[in-house]
Order: C-alpha cells, then structure tokens, then sequence
C-alpha cells in the first residue's frame, strides 16, 4: 500500500460526512459522497492534501484545481468559492485539513534557521495567499502517520507534536516553501499584510483608508497596494466589498423584509449601490436572493 493509499484509508476511518474535526489540535477531515454547488467561504491559513475525489476553490476569477496526491496552501484569510467536483457514493472527496498557525512555524524556523532558508533571491517576491502543488511522498506519509495516531491515543499524547512538526517541515522545504516560511515569520510581507487583513475583517462596516491600512502593515502605500494585491489577487477596497457582502448575504436569511437597513449595517450609504454591488456579485438581487436562501434553508431543514 502507498503512501496516498494510507491516506485514503485512515481519512475514511475517521471522517463523518462533511468537515470532520478530529482529537487532533488543528487537525480535521473531509468526507463528502456527492459534489457540491459553487459555495462562499473564508478559507483560514491551511494545508489540504486531498486523498480522493477533485476540488475547484476560485479567488476573484482564478480558479484553482486539484485531486488525488496534491495539496493546497492557504496563507491569509481569503474569500474564496469552493466546489467539489468529483465526488460519489462509491468513491467520495477525501482530504486531510491541517490548520498552519503561525506559533509552530515560527518555532520550527528558529530551530532550523539554517537549513530552512529560502533559495538566494526567493525571498524578494511575495507569496500569493493561496497556491496547489503536487504533494511529495514524504509529505503524504507524513499526514498518513499523523491521522494514524488516532487509532493509538496514548501514543498521540506523546508523539503528535513532532509528527505535525514533521509534515510542516515538509511543507517548508517543498514547492510551497517560502509561502509557509512566511506565515511564521513576524516580519514578513505576508505578516504584515495579514494584520491588515485582519483589521478590514473586524471593521468592514467602516470607511476604509488605504493610508491607515498601509501604516498599520509598516508599509509605504504604494508597497502595500503591490503586496496586498500579490497576496490576495484584490485590492484592499475590493477586499472589503467581498466581506461586506458576504456579511450582507449571511444577514439576508435572518432579515429577508430589510434589505436597506442590511445594506446599512454592513458599510453601505447608498441602498442603490448596495443593490447593484450585491447583484454584480451574487447575480441577482437582494430581494430576489433573500427569498432563494430563505426557501433553500427551509427546504434542508426538512
């Protein structure tokens, strides 16, 4: 048996249907028997090396696609649009889901600063926030022998720690390298965008000021215009226009009846704009849109 082979078995042995959080801290799995309609998300700083089954995740148009023996890094929070497209009954979407926080990055780095250095030169570009490669042996018997504790918690106790240091060893000296470095480093491109990010998560309701935003990542403005672009494939007010509307949206199955006063809270002074934004993004209006969810929530309820 394979390297992705015990993979697959030992996902299939733990997941339930759907995102499957394990014993593991930062560890979950995914199961899912049919594929899926195109749905939005906030993808969260993470590994996926997918086991079975193909997946399409699209940030701001680019679609990014990948199967069986490959993995996808994310890097930043990101609005992205999720959808599996191979997936049955008989042969369901299998992936392995490791939560990247920075702490353990961070840690492994300083240990092995030597030896996990960038290639001359890498360190100049800035990473996007979301890359596929193909996934190494190693890397894939790595998550193997990580899930495979779950069936011995006595040795989880003991061993998971280095076997989870070990897969993000893989990952820093991978294709993927100089990504994952930067999500540990304090003072990289990608940190200091990511606080950023983070801010425009907590106030997208507010008036954003791209002067603020760049002194809040310890960056000229126009630098931080070309990192946050490099990053997120946006700029920072098209950023904030994916969170608002996608808090809009969220807001719309409690408040079908006040698609103005929605439009308010979410940032928006003009219900107009609101309105045609929403349907620029979503392809229908407020009021349109609202009924749809409201009516596909009732009818998975039943």
């Amino acid at each position: 048996m394979d390297e992705l082979e015990r993979l697959k078995v030992s996902i299939a042995r733990h997941a339930g249907e759907g995102l499957t959080p394990t014993a593991l801290p930062g560890v979950s799995v995914v199961c899912s028997s049919t594929t899926t309609e195109p749905l939005a998300s906030m993808a969260e700083p993470t590994l996926a090396v997918i086991a079975q089954g193909v997946k399409e995740t699209t940030l701001m148009g680019r679609t990014f696609t990948y199967g069986p023996g490959q993995f996808l890094v994310v890097s930043v929070e990101l609005p992205v649009i999720g959808h599996l497209v191979q997936a049955s009954a008989d042969e369901p979407f299998l992936a392995f889901v490791l939560e990247l926080r920075p702490a353990r990055i961070a840690a492994l780095l300083l240990e092995t600063a030597s030896a996990a250095t960038a290639r001359p030169g890498a360190a100049e570009a800035t990473p996007a926030g979301i890359a596929v490669s193909d996934a190494a042996p190693a890397l894939l018997d790595a998550t193997g022998r990580l899930l495979a504790l779950l069936d011995t918690p006595d040795d989880a106790a003991a061993l998971a720690t280095g076997v989870e240091r070990e897969v993000l060893w893989r990952l820093i000296t991978g294709p993927q390298g100089r990504t994952v470095r930067q999500i540990g480093l304090a003072d990289s491109r990608l940190a200091h965008v990511a606080r950023a990010i983070r801010w425009i998560r907590v106030h997208y309701d507010e008036t954003l000021r791209v002067e603020e935003l760049a002194a809040l990542a310890t960056m000229s403005t126009s630098s931080f215009h070309r990192h946050f672009r490099a990053i997120t494939s946006m700029t920072p007010i098209q950023y904030q226009k994916q969170i608002r509307l996608r808090e809009a949206r969220t807001r719309l199955l409690a408040q079908p009846d006040d698609i103005t006063g929605v439009g308010y809270a979410v940032g928006y002074d003009s219900p107009s704009q609101f309105s045609r934004e929403y349907r620029r993004m979503f392809g229908m209006a407020p009021s349109r849109d609202a009924l749809a969810l409201r009516e596909a929530a009732v009818t998975s309820s039943i």
